[in-house]
C-alpha cells in the first residue's frame, strides 16, 4: 500500500513541479553511447549561464570578458558526478597524481549544424571524445558529442574524424573563458581522447553519481512517509527534510 502511494506521489510531484536538471532528468537509457544533455549556453550568448544546482534554475554566472564565445552548445550530462572515479582514471591517463574530482556535473558540448538560439534544453547527444581538462588540479572533462540526427555529423564515430579547426577552437574556449581581465586561471588540456575514452569517463561519472546521490529519491521517499506519519502533509514534509 504504502509502495503504491508513493509512486502516485512522485506522478503528482512530477506534474506539479518541474525537475530538477542535473537530479530529476534522466541520463536516458542508451547511456553512455547516447546520453541527454542539458544545455546552458549556445554560440550566440554573451553571458555564461549555468545552472543553480540549489533551485535548479538557469541564471547568470557572469558576462563573457571577452570576445571569445562557445563554439558548440554547452552544458552538462544529468545525473553525473566527477569525483573518485572520474579523478582517478584522470590520473590514471594524465600521469598526475595530484589530482581530485571537481564535485560537478559531467561537461559535454554538442555540436550541430543546426542554429539553436537559447539554452535550458534538452538535446539528445552522442559522444564521440572529449578533452582531459585540468582546473586548478581538478578533473575537469569536456565529453565532445554531436546532436543526434544532425546529418552533417552523425556519420563522424571518433572525435579523430573532427576537422582540426573545430578542435582547436574548442580547446582555446575552454582554456580561456573563465580568464579574468586581471588574472588568468590555470587550466590545461593534457589529452584530446577518443569515443571510447568518452564512454568510461561517462560511466565514471556514473557510478560517482550513484554513491553520492543513488539513493536520493529512497531517502526522500521514507523521510515524507515519516513526517506524514507525525501528522504533516507530504508538502509540509518535503520542505523540512534535508539531506
Amino acid at each position: 500500500m504504502k509502495k503504491n502511494a508513493l509512486g502516485k506521489m512522485w506522478q503528482l510531484i512530477g506534474l506539479r513541479y518541474k525537475s530538477h536538471p542535473w537530479h530529476g532528468v534522466s541520463i536516458g537509457p542508451e547511456a553512455p553511447e547516447v546520453v541527454t544533455a542539458f544545455i546552458e549556453v549556445v554560440p550566440t550568448d554573451t553571458v555564461k549561464y549555468e545552472v543553480d544546482k540549489t533551485t535548479g534554475y538557469l541564471k547568470v554566472d557572469r558576462p563573457q570578458k571577452f570576445s571569445n564565445i562557445v563554439p558548440a552548445l554547452y552544458g552538462f550530462i544529468p545525473q553525473t558526478y566527477c569525483m573518485q572515479r572520474v579523478a582517478a582514471y584522470c590520473r590514471q591517463q594524465s600521469g598526475r597524481e595530484d589530482i581530485v574530482g571537481d564535485e560537478d556535473p559531467l561537461d559535454i558540448c554538442v555540436l550541430t549544424e543546426r542554429d539553436i538560439t537559447h539554452g535550458d534544453i534538452l538535446v539528445q547527444a552522442v559522444p564521440i571524445g572529449g578533452f582531459r581538462m585540468i582546473d586548478g588540479g581538478e578533473a575537469d572533462d569536456k565529453i565532445v558529442a554531436y546532436l543526434k540526427g544532425d546529418q552533417v555529423y552523425e556519420n563522424w564515430k571518433d572525435i579523430q574524424q573532427c576537422p582540426a579547426s573545430i578542435i582547436e577552437r574548442l580547446k582555446h574556449y575552454f582554456l580561456t573563458y573563465k580568464d579574468m581581465p586581471d588574472q588568468t586561471r590555470k587550466c590545461e588540456i593534457t589529452h584530446t581522447y577518443g569515443r571510447e575514452e568518452a564512454l568510461e569517463v561517462i560511466r565514471r561519472s556514473q557510478a560517482d553519481y550513484a554513491e553520492k546521490y543513488g539513493k536520493l529519491e529512497a531517502q526522500l521517499s521514507m523521510a515524507v512517509l515519516e513526517a506524514i506519519n507525525y501528522g504533516q502533509s507530504w508538502q509540509e514534509a518535503m520542505e523540512t527534510t534535508e539531506f
